[in-house]
């Protein structure tokens, strides 16, 4: 999977979740939305929440967490660690 990939799929969630706060997507239902592969949906949702832009909801949805503003820099460069990883 090219690095690139999890860095634009990560943007691309960030920028929908930042415009839709109450978006709430299972793994399943984020993949095909945005049309990702199994690992770059996984590893972008990891991204997001691992940084504390996402949070899981009781029934295991992606949804936006409380309270973030000024992450965009933080969520960068965590997608960019792990695309280097990779």
């Amino acid at each position: 999977m090219p690095s690139s990939d999890i860095a634009d799929a990560v943007e691309l969630m960030r920028m929908e979740y930042a415009e839709m706060p109450g978006l709430s997507l299972t793994f399943w239902q984020a993949q095909r939305l945005w049309n990702l592969s199994e690992e770059v949906c996984q590893c972008a949702l990891a991204v997001l929440t691992d940084c504390g832009f996402l949070a899981r909801a009781n029934g295991g949805a992606y949804v936006r967490a409380v309270g973030l503003a000024g992450r965009g820099g933080r969520i960068s460069s965590v997608a960019r660690a792990v695309s280097g990883a990779a």
